[in-house]
């Protein structure tokens, strides 16, 4: 769907430093919009009257209000198109590809564990609503460099959730101090194994996880090992977002264990973490 959004809220997250964005949305997309889906954003610099840049800016759904028509994006501002689309303003319109991609997926009972890294969670939010929605438990592990950016980036909003919370920081200012990884693998020690058939968990716990390769990775290999269910959100390179420019294909391994290759902004952005191949480059 390509469409206009009108921009309702448009401000800074927490410490300026952080540089972090948080963007409504109100238009017709929100209709459709599914968790971890995303947009993208066509972002040029009004003040130069041009197509520069040219390409469009994905950014993953973080709130969805199909009552208003609104979608809330979060964002830092990292490079030169988000710094462009930092100058936005409320009243103007933006033009809007999306939603797109395929989203999480929720078990029907059981629990539902969301691991985040760093700004990994904010995907994950409108996944917790639909979530605490249909009635499952939630636990929230998330991790990030310390206790301005977590305070920054909604923990606020997500302690008001009241789910149970493992929070890390690298430098040991809120939380545990270390990775993320580590207070997942010690929750995955303390569940009861499995049957006396030896029958895996996977109607008791589900995974989703957002954020760097590397915290993703390990947590994937974490939940095989333990038999039970992952999925992931890649996030790769976008020319064109709809699949046509082969700029975000990454690599798999399908039921029989043959490598095969998808495109993330048309297959994904979430995959099973067990089909990833997280040592081939995308």
């Amino acid at each position: 769907m390509l469409s206009q959004g009108l921009i309702v809220r448009h401000e800074d997250m927490g410490d300026y430093d952080q540089k972090l964005r948080r963007l409504v949305l109100k238009g017709p997309f929100a209709k459709i919009a599914k968790a971890g889906q995303f947009v993208s954003l066509q972002v040029q610099d009004s003040a130069r009257a041009s197509l520069d840049p040219l390409l469009r800016r994905p950014i993953s759904i973080a709130e969805i209000c199909q009552e208003r028509e609104e979608i809330t994006l979060l964002y830092r501002i990292k490079g030169r198109g988000t710094k462009i689309l930092a100058q936005a303003r409320c009243g103007e319109s933006l033009s809007i590809l999306g939603p797109l991609g395929n989203g999480f997926s929720l078990p029907q009972e059981g629990e539902l564990w969301l691991v985040a890294g760093g700004i990994g969670i904010f995907p994950l939010f409108a996944l917790a609503q639909k979530a605490i929605a249909q009635g499952l438990n939630l636990r929230l592990f998330w991790g990030g460099e310390n206790k301005a950016f977590l305070e920054s980036a909604g923990l606020t909003q997500w302690r008001e959730l009241a789910i149970e919370m493992s929070l890390s920081t690298l430098d040991g200012s809120l939380g545990s101090q270390g990775l993320v990884t580590e207070p997942v693998r010690e929750a995955l020690n303390k569940l009861e194994p499995g049957n006396k058939n030896g029958e895996a968990q996977e109607n008791r716990v589900h995974i989703a996880v957002c954020g760097p390769k590397g915290m993703m990775q390990s947590v994937a290999e974490l939940c095989k090992t333990f038999k039970i269910p992952a999925e992931v959100s890649l996030e790769e390179r976008m020319g064109c977002a709809v699949g046509a420019c082969l700029g975000c294909v990454c690599a798999l391994k399908d039921s029989e264990g043959r490598l095969i290759h998808k495109k993330v902004c048309l297959d994904g952005p979430v995959f099973p973490g067990e089909e990833v191949v997280w040592d081939e480059t995308c």
